[in-house]
């Protein structure tokens, strides 16, 4: 066999990418930190001649107030000392306004100083020189009460950064390293009454040198390669006793279900003078709790609470956690509070969920998850946050909506691990998570061997230590968390695994932590239990069934058959009309919209599937609409052979990721949707196959089986197949009663479709119908196939593919004749300003021949897409006499002002639109 090894697979990959502070370590631990003395700032009111917003603070212990916004301006063109550029009043003229959240980048072009990024290639036409010297971030705050103590709890920069108050060094880029790591500095001494400024010289970014975030394959990066502050900077207030490391470990009892235990954490630092006595007490959920705690002064202490002492920390029938679709969501409160003689020093506020994860290796040595005692088929996508790291609630809200529409429970994130508001929607939607570090730069660098990644310097494990502790320390309590992924290609060695597990124990990490998302092994964790065999690049549908390489058994960490085409409203959007024009014409051009590699630079492979399996497109819409089969197919198939391989008693199936869930730029390759929120082929083939109960064709034994998700078991059904030549005459027909399917991922084998069938060649269709003991559909499903195969060369498997040496042969559905469709549509106002449009579909063909893959588009006034939109099914078969009403549910400001239509659209249907005319409610 020619399958080339890890360490060449991913070099492949790697190839084209590119004073005193104390930290919030090992649990959280705070330190008050000395403070290197600079020019007195003045006193005075707000800064003069600058965009910089000033942040009020307020005085009431426990406030963490994130600073509004920055004013940044690059260095080169700064050339006032440090403290001068720190000083509440600076004349911060010609700088650029940008908010809490920024890369210099984002702020440009917030600004509008470049032209659409994600369109054509304006990207690559940033100057990348302008980053490559520092940038300044500098914000105003206020305060009235200086009795209070007040600190700067510092996260998210990219790459490091000299920080300064008021004209006075409060820690130095040695020591504000590493994206991830969190610092709290005490400015207390510095702070006044009035104006304050705190000063950031953020350093350029290289994630190669950096531990920090970098972009891989996925998409062309940003020039400047996200440098700047991606995370809230919060002015914390309090007394003289300070809490922190607030936490909850809960241990559920799996059997039953019907009682759980509590264990509540914090430490207390005195930072006055003098020794106090603090009172610690507040609620974990429905458990009232208190402690006092002597402190000397600068003393630390760990206050803990266990069902021991507190035996209201025992709950009966506990409000459990489960992933959507296996149950609901319920989250607990943890507030506490320390006070000293009575009055409030600090307080302490999240929300927390009781549920037990664990992930055993199965007796093949695969990674099998378990949550609350079932077993659960992994089924996820990997996330991508927007290339220029810009936090928008809303569309990440919309994106997990998708995630759990497409029937996902989980999505992996490879590095770019996003801020607590992205957990809290985890957490409130049920969609787990897999957060970990990421491949191909500084991460893997010391144990990578010749990829992309510099190796460790002595300066670099702290970091790296300091970020696992700030990120367990912030991602414990969140229920949707289910591992951690301290490797991604390569694990760590002995010293960095050490490293990262002192770290986690210290933050009573609670689930299961993950060596690698690749095949290998840690010293101390042992075998990871996953797989990263590929492929990334296309593959037929009958690719998934095979057991071996990327098929259907096991843990695959991430896997797709590659490309994807958007739709034709997405990429009139993204590229230009010459750049259109090489698309559809020319398979071995080089695509900017999809990656930097030279591996996955063009469409080479996909393309020639294309025409070899489908024919030759006639034009840009031909190539769309193809591309559209394409992707529905290759997607339900691997999703289809996961699940239901899943209940497999010799090498099951226990989890795959879709490489991948989404793009954060105009992409062609790797996503379930595109950039804009359309779907197509790839979306609602997820969606088809994820079906809670659904009916599927086997591509290897050609079975077919129900595959049930649901807890309880489905009894009663009728599963029926029927074949059809492109022309609509039914060659086959057969049925099978009275089926029961068990629960949690079980199966059902309901009959299997003959080798050979009479009168049938080339291409045909089958149609898989499901229906109750009522006789009601519960679920379809249709397959166009071929009696000529797709013929994989296994020996010649290569890291990203497996060659096919000859394709199915689908020219015959080209012959299929056009399939009238009426449509009518009716709107209705819903809650939350939301509208639902209501579409009535109805094959109207006198003769034989089936409507493939009929698509509803929801549309503004201009024609455009409504986005983001959840249709209840799409892109659906209709026989003739056969009809189906679906659902779209929207924002109705999306419209735009306008009425809605509906656009219709399929392989053998014109496209038309029809309004969807308003109806009262």
């Amino acid at each position: 066999m020619v399958l080339r090894p890890a360490p060449f697979r991913r070099r492949a990959r790697a190839r084209v990418r590119r004073a005193l502070t104390a930290s919030l370590a090992v649990g959280g631990l705070l330190l008050t930190v000395s403070l290197t003395t600079g020019a007195a700032p003045p006193r005075g009111g707000p800064a003069a001649g600058g965009p910089t917003p000033v942040t009020r603070v307020g005085a009431a212990p426990g406030t963490a107030t994130p600073l509004a916004g920055f004013a940044t301006q690059s260095s080169a063109k700064v050339s006032d000392t440090p403290a001068a550029v720190s000083t509440p009043g600076y004349p911060a003229s010609g700088w650029h306004p940008v908010g809490p959240r920024s890369t210099v980048l984002a702020g440009l072009l917030a600004a509008g100083a470049y032209p659409d990024p994600f369109y054509s290639t304006n990207l690559e036409k940033i100057p990348a020189a302008d980053f490559t010297v520092p940038w300044w971030y500098r914000g105003d705050f206020t305060v009235a009460d200086t009795s209070r103590r007040t600190y700067l709890d510092v996260s998210g920069v990219v790459s490091a950064a000299d920080v300064y108050v008021n004209g006075a060094q409060v820690a130095t880029k040695d020591r504000i390293a590493g994206a991830y790591t969190r610092h709290e500095l005490d400015v207390t001494d510095l702070v006044r009454a009035g104006t304050n400024t705190v000063a950031f010289r953020v350093q350029p970014n290289d994630p190669r040198k950096n531990l920090t975030m970098g972009w891989i394959d996925w998409l062309q990066p940003p020039p400047d390669e996200n440098m700047g502050i991606v995370r809230d900077v919060l002015v914390r207030r309090g007394g003289p006793v300070a809490l922190r490391d607030a936490h909850v470990t809960t241990r559920l009892d799996t059997e039953s279900l019907a009682s759980a235990e509590l264990t509540v954490k914090a430490r207390v630092r005195n930072d006055s003078a003098s020794q106090v006595t603090a009172t610690v007490s507040g609620t974990a959920g429905p458990a009232a709790i208190s402690r006092t705690v002597p402190l000397a002064p600068h003393e630390t202490k760990a206050v803990t609470f266990t069902p021991a002492d507190f035996p209201q920390l025992r709950l009966d029938r506990p409000k459990v956690w489960w992933p959507a679709g296996m149950g609901d969501q319920p989250l607990y409160d943890l507030d506490l509070t320390a006070t000293v003689s009575g009055t409030p020093s600090d307080t302490a506020h999240h929300s927390f969920g009781i549920r037990d994860v664990k992930a055993p290796l199965n007796a093949d040595g695969a990674r099998q998850y378990r949550v609350n005692g079932r077993p659960l088929l992994i089924k996820a996508g990997g996330w991508s946050p927007d290339v220029f790291l810009r936090w928008d609630a809303r569309s990440v809200e919309d994106r997990l909506k998708y995630t759990l529409d497409l029937g996902l429970n989980t999505v992996r994130l490879e590095g770019h691990i996003e801020p607590d508001e992205f957990f809290d929607l985890a957490d409130r939607y049920g969609v787990l998570t897999l957060p970990g570090w990421e491949c191909c730069d500084k991460w893997e660098g010391q144990v990578n061997g010749e990829e992309t990644g510099e190796k460790w310097t002595p300066a670099d494990y702290p970091v790296a230590k300091d970020s696992m502790a700030a990120e367990a320390a912030r991602l414990r309590d969140h229920p949707s968390v289910i591992s951690f992924l301290i490797g991604s290609d390569f694990a760590p060695d002995a010293t960095i695994e050490k490293n990262y597990l002192d770290a986690l124990e210290a933050a009573d990490w609670p689930t299961p932590v993950i060596p690698a998302a690749s095949a290998k092994s840690s010293p101390k964790l042992g075998k990871s239990g996953m797989k990263m065999t590929g492929p990334y690049d296309w593959v037929p549908p009958d690719y998934w069934y095979a057991k071996r390489e990327g098929g259907a058994t096991g843990f695959n960490s991430e896997t797709s058959a590659g490309p994807d085409i958007p739709t034709l409203d997405t990429l009139r959007r993204m590229m230009s009309p010459s750049e259109l024009e090489t698309l559809w014409r020319d398979p071995s051009a080089k695509q900017y919209h999809r990656s930097p590699s030279g591996t996955f630079g063009d469409l080479k492979l996909f393309d020639n599937a294309l025409i070899g399996r489908y024919g030759k497109p006639t034009g840009l819409t031909d190539y769309v609409r193809k591309a559209g089969l394409a992707r529905y197919e290759a997607v339900r198939a691997q999703f289809e052979a996961y699940a239901r391989n899943f209940s497999d008693t010799s090498r099951p199936a226990t989890g795959v990721v879709h490489w991948m869930l989404n793009s954060g730029w105009t992409s062609l390759h790797w996503q379930l949707f595109d950039r804009y929120l359309d779907q197509g082929g790839a979306y609602y083939g997820a969606k088809k196959a994820n079906e809670p109960l659904h009916i599927q064709y086997s591509y290897d034994s050609r079975s077919v089986v129900v595959v049930n998700s649901e807890h309880t078991a489905a009894t009663g059904l009728t599963a029926r197949v029927s074949l059809y030549t492109p022309d609509g005459t039914r060659k086959f027909d057969k049925s099978a009663t009275g089926l029961r399917v068990p629960g949690d991922g079980g199966k059902a084998t309901a009959l299997t479709v003959p080798a050979e069938v009479s009168g049938v060649s080339g291409a045909y269709l089958v149609k898989l119908q499901l229906t109750d003991g009522a006789g009601k559909e519960v679920s379809r499903n249709v397959y166009w196939l071929s009696t000529e195969k797709d013929v994989l060369d296994w020996d010649n498997t290569d890291w990203y593919y497996t060659p096919t040496t000859s394709y199915a042969d689908l020219t015959g559905l080209d012959d299929m004749a056009e399939a009238p469709v009426s449509a009518t549509a009716t709107t209705t106002g819903g809650p939350d300003s939301t509208a639902t449009t209501t579409v009535t579909l109805r094959n109207t063909g006198s003769g034989r021949t089936p409507a493939l893959l009929v698509d509803a588009h929801l549309v503004n006034g201009s024609g455009k897409p409504v986005l983001p939109v959840r249709w209840s099914d799409n892109e659906v078969s209709l026989w003739p006499g056969e009809s189906v009403t679906l659902t779209a549910t929207y924002r109705t400001a999306d419209l735009g002002g306008s009425a809605p239509s509906v656009r219709i659209s399929g392989w053998n249907t014109a496209t038309r639109t029809v309004p969807a005319a308003t109806k009262a409610r």
